[in-house]
């Protein structure tokens, strides 16, 4: 066992059963040229992101009650997006530790928003293999608090804050604009989307477009304020 798997295991709290899991779970398809994809992290990233999926789902059910199919939908796809993966794995130290080629590391593959979120939800889906659902939810619970947090926060707090990071950074005031208007009138579900010069839109869902511009704004914050 090399110093990087059991520094690793370290940071995660969890000694696997079967390491080559964990191996697996930290190999890019890059690594050795692309030889054998096969080896690489994808099958474990797929399964990963289903046991994610059914993790969130499972804490956002718990946290937040009073919301409906609509408003848990929304924050799901916040807690699951490439974004809040990477950052997690920012946050174990993932990069790190990464078996990636030469030419990707010197790329800066350690760092990439994608390679980071896919061997992120890798790692998840070795840990549901060599200790089931439990292990995963131990690695959630400890690397997603803060993506949970965040969503707990009033959301009516969201877009003064944006206003107030964007101005400090000199990139105008944030747009929204309402871009659909699903459901019945009695049950209305408004989609909008908030715009920023220089950074890609970031989009909501609500039952009122106050709701919804609310979280437009967390999703751009905290996509670029955790990253940038």
């Amino acid at each position: 066992m090399t110093d990087r798997i059991r520094d690793f295991e370290a940071q995660l709290n969890y000694i696997f059963n079967d390491r080559t899991l964990l191996e697996r779970a930290l190999t890019h398809a890059s690594y050795g040229d692309g030889r054998s994809r096969l080896e690489s992290n994808e099958r474990l990233e797929f399964l990963g992101d289903r046991v994610l999926g059914l993790m969130a789902s499972q804490k956002l059910f718990e946290t937040f009650t009073g919301l409906d199919e609509g408003g848990l939908s929304q924050r799901l796809n916040v807690v699951v997006d490439r974004s809040a993966c990477a950052r997690a794995a920012r946050r174990c130290g993932l990069g790190g530790k990464l078996r990636l080629s030469v030419a990707e590391d010197r790329l800066g593959g350690r760092e990439k928003e994608s390679i980071l979120a896919d061997a992120c939800e890798a790692v998840i889906g070795a840990l549901y293999l060599d200790g089931g659902l439990d292990a995963a939810r131990g690695f959630f619970t400890t690397f997603w608090t803060d993506e949970i947090e965040r969503l707990a926060q009033r959301p009516r707090d969201a877009k003064s804050r944006l206003q107030e990071w964007a101005a400090r950074r000199g990139q105008g005031v944030p747009v929204y604009e309402t871009m659909a208007r699903k459901g019945p009138d009695h049950r209305p579900v408004f989609e909008v989307q908030v715009r920023l010069e220089g950074l890609e839109p970031a989009y909501g869902e609500g039952s009122s477009k106050r709701e919804a511009q609310q979280l437009a704004a967390t999703e751009l914050l905290g996509r670029e304020v955790v990253d940038g």
